[in-house]
């Protein structure tokens, strides 16, 4: 007998254990220490991290019934998610494109902290690879009000539970997420 083929939330969360997640001493983007590190870029980067986070991030933007222009996030974290959901959307339109928000504008050439496929008024889905404070989405939602985008929500890859998802909800901000560290087998820290 033949075993089924993994679905892509079974793929997702392979990746992750086989290429993202490590164990020891850290201290994440927020400031906190952790037992555990997810490195999501080495997922996201990959190229059959590329295909199934498209295609999950897509369904997931569209069960929501988000209809966005355009899709991106904070620099490095959100650029190949962001990439990844536009690529897909290609297959199945409506497309959608991206963008990356610079952690600060740049200083020569238009000075933009916007780079890509962002205009004022554009319908926008902000991504974050990894949620723990939500600072770095609340840093791109910023950029992308400060801009004239309207943000119909966040897209996460991995909610670490740790108060992040809520912070942004409490600010009116609708979120999905596409895994959780408690479904990856982690302890909540």
């Amino acid at each position: 007998m033949t075993a089924a083929p993994a679905t892509l939330q079974q793929q997702l969360e392979g990746l992750l254990q086989e290429r993202s997640i490590r164990r020891g001493d850290f201290v994440l983007a927020s400031g906190q220490r952790s037992s555990y590190y997810i490195d999501c870029r080495l997922t996201t980067m990959s190229a059959q991290g590329q295909v199934v986070i498209g295609a999950l991030g897509l369904e997931a933007i569209r069960a929501r019934g988000w209809a966005p222009d355009t899709i991106g996030g904070l620099t490095m974290g959100a650029d190949p998610v962001a990439y990844a959901v536009a690529a897909a959307s290609a297959q199945r339109p409506p497309i959608i494109d991206a963008f990356s928000v610079r952690k600060e504008a740049k200083t020569h050439g238009t000075g933009r902290l916007i780079e890509g496929n962002f205009r004022e008024g554009a319908r926008v889905v902000v991504v974050e690879d990894v949620i723990t404070s939500g600072g770095s989405a609340l840093q791109a939602i910023a950029a992308v009000k400060g801009a004239g985008g309207i943000v119909l929500g966040v897209l996460a890859i991995v909610d670490r539970e740790q108060g992040g998802r809520e912070k942004l909800e409490a600010e009116g901000i609708e979120v999905v997420v596409l895994t959780t560290a408690s479904k990856l087998g982690l302890k909540a820290q």
